[in-house]
């Protein structure tokens, strides 16, 4: 039985190496190049005709959303016979949703352009991980299935690593309590949350938290770290709040504007375990910072 042809966008290459460490893949190359006014030049060099394919890369900004949609136009295009394309990171999930009217919402509209992609002889499947909007899937349409893969597996064990059989597993607001409760739940810890008032559109202040965290480890979980600032508003009031120890995990790290600095000079997390879906995550050379590889869940997924 042949292996899967694996390729991958050039950000996304350390992702597709852990992958290729199981065997059962077999790696595809893609030549690219840049012309003078800056237009990047693609060629598949790997044979992909009648064979099973899969591209890995995210949407970690426009330009690497375009690469990712044009290298699976022209694996399709070559004659692939099955196309499953993983997108660790989704971004745009700050534009999910209309709030304002006139706002162009992003996420449903890369999802729709994603869509247009002409099916190979089985339908294309898309790969999604730990999502900031459980509805994101759904903007995928016509010969696109689409799957929610969760991170769960690996934050546990990194709550267990942190943490032991006796900690509270917190999040940094409310809206992502529910998600957090359920996880708590299945590991027979505790679980919190705090209390936010939004003060204006860029503003929020934390009014509580709402459960006993007295001389208790404290492990904050959030599905995305980017600027830090909802984490460190929440490591404070719970600090405040009495914990003894604090920890954050996170899915997607993406540590904009020097965020993992800030989060540690604010001298109230001890460690930071987040996961490699973000390329921005293995750039970090600071011991403050774990980073543990999706690879296993994007395995399994592919089986």
């Amino acid at each position: 039985m042949d292996k899967k042809l694996i390729f991958s966008t050039e950000k996304y290459t350390y992702l597709t190496n852990d992958l290729l460490h199981s065997g059962l893949f077999e790696k595809g190359t893609i030549y690219s190049k840049k012309f003078p006014d800056g237009e990047t030049y693609h060629r598949i060099e790997t044979d992909v005709l009648n064979r099973k394919v899969v591209l890995i890369g995210g949407t970690i900004d426009d330009q690497n959303t375009i690469e990712l949609y044009d290298m699976a136009q022209g694996i399709i295009h070559a004659g692939a016979y099955t196309l499953e394309i993983v997108i660790p990171y989704f971004g745009y999930s700050t534009m999910e949703r209309e709030v304002l009217p006139g706002e162009i919402v992003k996420a449903k509209n890369r999802a729709l352009m994603f869509s247009s992609l002409p099916p190979c002889a089985e339908v294309n499947k898309v790969y999604l991980m730990d999502l900031h909007s459980e509805g994101l899937p759904y903007y995928f349409d016509r010969d696109i299935r689409c799957k929610h893969l969760y991170c769960k597996q690996i934050i546990m064990q990194a709550s267990k690593e942190l943490g032991g059989d006796d900690f509270v597993l917190a999040s940094t607001d409310a809206g992502r309590a529910k998600w957090v409760e359920s996880l708590a739940n299945e590991m027979h810890v505790k679980s919190a949350f705090v209390y936010k008032q939004r003060l204006s559109g860029s503003e929020t202040a934390i009014t509580g938290v709402n459960a006993d965290v007295r001389g208790r480890n404290v492990i904050i979980y959030d599905d995305m770290i980017r600027t830090g600032g909802s984490l460190t508003q929440s490591a404070f009031a719970y600090q405040q709040a009495g914990a003894k120890h604090l920890y954050a995990i996170t899915t997607h790290g993406l540590f904009t504007n020097h965020a993992l600095t800030k989060i540690q000079e604010q001298g109230i997390i001890q460690k930071v375990i987040c996961t490699n879906s973000h390329p921005d995550a293995i750039i970090q050379n600071n011991p403050f910072l774990e980073v543990k590889s999706v690879a296993s869940i994007i395995f399994d997924a592919l089986k």
